[in-house]
């Protein structure tokens, strides 16, 4: 039955959800277009409003392009390869592989979501080899699923960490709250672990028949520098070229300075999204221990971070248009204006699904909503960290719908959007349906 209704959102996808970056640019006219009205059809604040939002993502797509770049290295180095393979032959049976990837994933999500988006997907792969049966598509789908999942519940999620912290914009309206106040309140923690049970039971009992069955096909990799290293005699460039002390200082260094940081700020104040990159950057000094086999590694992995590079500045494009116009605003202020004390969670938690679509950052989706949804909350004598909550849930859920955060993971499968998006767009809506539920039942009796 569940595989029956996942194969309507997929039957869409297949005929009408395009490329990603094609996805992203449908998405640009349509803020375009919607934001034309607010503005007062002043057409060239729009157009400027683009082209100053599309830098403001040019720092974050190099951070997530060079991720790729540095984890899909990692990922192809045969140490790890022979590692992860030794992890994927634990699961006997498909429905076991698929609970060790999700689990995999929602623990991995707590503790950056980075670290979920990259290492998910290459457990996957793993899995898919030593598993026969598993639907490959459903597997990338739900695992990105527990990566945006886990942000609801992690301390270090954008909106919790910055009201958490003395100073934020918003600190003279509502004050500080701390993290065992907004992450871990009773109503958050229920309805994580809700959808935590029915991300897992979705993947496990969502079945193809074995004629619909897509499994897991390793692409051939291009010959890499590291098997054709030739015995003949080197010159003192050659050797430098294919020195093994150059690379173990460089690692070393970085090993240095990962120590340093989790001894001095612990564990989960050091995973930042830079010293993620750097954990993986520091691990390939390791793992291609000469300068050769070093970049051609990363020359190998180049191509898939070419989408990520160029598609992050339209998603801020996007968001600097939503910005200018105000159109923002206008979608949440209409939204908030029908909420009553009871309904408040609620409306607050879909207008953020629908203004995701168009700023897919919870930074700068906080900016736009955060001082309606504050203002709203306190006219109504409604719970603040709740409200937060019904947000956070809201910026995370669309993400199953607009593709951004998934690229990385499809740029390092070799898959399409439209391959995965019918599946995450079955996953949204269970996700949307149960939360809209638990946030309007919830409050009433854990409260």
């Amino acid at each position: 039955m569940l595989w029956r209704l996942s194969k309507m959102f997929q039957f869409a996808a297949d005929r009408i959800i395009p490329d990603s970056f094609v996805f992203c640019v449908i998405l640009t006219l349509l803020a375009f277009i919607f934001g034309l009205g607010v503005a007062n059809w002043n057409v060239m604040k729009l157009v400027l409003g683009w082209y100053n939002g599309l830098w403001t993502m040019i720092g974050f797509a190099f951070q997530m392009s060079f991720m790729v770049v540095c984890c899909g290295a990692a990922a192809k180095a045969p140490a790890v390869e022979r590692f992860l393979a030794r992890v994927a032959q634990m699961p006997k049976s498909t429905p076991a592989a698929m609970i060790v990837l999700l689990l995999f994933g929602f623990i991995s999500s707590l503790i950056n979501w980075a670290f979920s988006t990259i290492l998910t997907p290459i457990l996957a792969m793993q899995l898919s080899r030593n598993v026969k049966g598993l639907h490959f598509p459903l597997m990338i789908a739900a695992g990105y699923t527990t990566m945006i999942l886990g942000q609801v519940w992690c301390p270090s999620a954008s909106v919790y960490a910055l009201v958490a912290t003395k100073g934020h914009f918003l600190e003279k309206s509502i004050g500080v709250f701390t993290q065992d106040v907004t992450v871990y309140n009773p109503v958050n923690t229920v309805l994580f672990f809700v959808l935590v049970v029915t991300v897992i039971l979705l993947g496990v009992y969502t079945r193809p028949p074995k004629n619909e069955l897509i499994m897991y096909e390793a692409k051939g990799d291009q010959l890499s520098a590291a098997t054709v290293e030739a015995d003949a005699e080197q010159t003192i460039a050659d050797k430098m070229n294919g020195s093994r002390i150059l690379m173990f200082v460089l690692g070393a260094a970085g090993l240095a300075v990962i120590v340093h940081s989790i001894w001095t700020k612990g564990i989960m104040k050091s995973l930042d999204f830079n010293f993620v990159i750097f954990m993986f950057l520091t691990l390939n000094a390791f793992l291609y221990n000469t300068p050769r086999k070093f970049v051609d590694a990363f020359k190998d992995t180049m191509k898939p971070a070419a989408e990520v590079m160029l598609q992050f500045p339209f998603y801020g494009g996007i968001m600097g248009m939503m910005t200018a116009s105000g159109l923002g605003k206008v979608v949440a202020d209409i939204l908030i204006k029908i909420a009553t004390t009871d309904t408040i969670y609620v409306w607050s938690f879909l207008s953020a699904a629908f203004v995701n679509l168009f700023i897919p950052s919870q930074g700068g989706q906080w900016i736009v909503q955060g001082p309606i949804l504050m203002d709203a909350a306190k006219a109504l004598n409604a719970n603040i960290p709740l409200v937060m909550n019904a947000f956070v849930h809201g910026d995370e859920v669309t993400n199953l719908i607009q593709p951004l955060y998934v690229i990385p993971a499809l740029a390092l499968v070799g898959m399409k959007l439209k391959e995965v998006w019918g599946f995450m767009a079955f996953i949204c809506m269970f996700w949307l349906i149960i939360a809209s539920i638990g946030f309007w039942i919830l409050p009433k009796f854990l409260m």
